[in-house]
């Protein structure tokens, strides 16, 4: 038992050197969080320069994040970390599919095949309220090509039923993807039938007498 003290001050400066990798890597995640949410708000605005440099600033705190966790997979893998890096692939889908850009794929974002397809589900909320935005302006074919990547989104989603301790819980968010779609086509039917409305209208105004005038 002589060696006792010496066995746990050495597993003490390891959990210190430990605590202190956690430590940073909640505060990188937090930052990482903040400038992809900041890039999507960006892109939502048509602000595709601004949304650009917060992409890129959140590209290197993931640098810095695999960097610094290679050592320590468990706080690589950790829920925080994670999901950190699943916003990052929504920004960068989400940026990508309203631009009408080629989807990025996992290996060029350099993340997990899990988060990749986790973040991939969440663009499809983005993508809706995009298509609000627009439909605010009145019907689109620009919404019907977003709400033609949400379906594509889901039909592959739905296809990748394996278990959550592989997917990291995905089959519950595909169910929240397709609910996200079916209200969003809703949401576009009753658009275009409101418009075709007002075009039978105007038409039949003008056909009256002095509906010209």
């Amino acid at each position: 038992m002589k060696n006792l003290p010496l066995i746990a001050e050495q597993i003490r400066e390891a959990f210190d050197i430990r605590t202190q990798v956690r430590d940073q890597a909640l505060v990188r995640s937090r930052a990482l969080t903040r400038h992809c949410a900041n890039s999507i708000r960006a892109i939502h605005r048509s602000e595709e320069d601004a949304a650009n440099e917060q992409l890129a600033q959140a590209a290197e705190l993931v640098v810095l994040l695999k960097q610094e966790l290679q050592p320590y997979p468990s706080l690589y893998y950790a829920g925080y970390t994670q999901d950190a890096i699943k916003e990052f692939v929504e920004a960068n889908c989400t940026i990508a599919l309203i631009l009408n850009q080629p989807l990025p794929q996992p290996d060029e974002l350099d993340v997990e095949y899990a988060t990749y397809l986790n973040g991939l589900a969440e663009v499809t909320g983005e993508l809706r309220r995009h298509c609000m935005d627009i439909l605010r302006q009145g019907y689109s074919d620009e919404a019907e090509r977003l709400l033609a990547c949400m379906d594509d989104i889901y039909d592959v989603l739905v296809t990748l039923d394996y278990p959550d301790a592989i997917t990291n819980g995905l089959r519950r968010q595909t169910d929240v993807v397709r609910g996200i779609v079916e209200r969003t086509r809703a949401d576009l039917t009753l658009s275009l039938r409101e418009q075709d409305l007002k075009a039978a209208m105007d038409e039949l105004r003008s056909q009256l007498p002095g509906g010209n005038a």
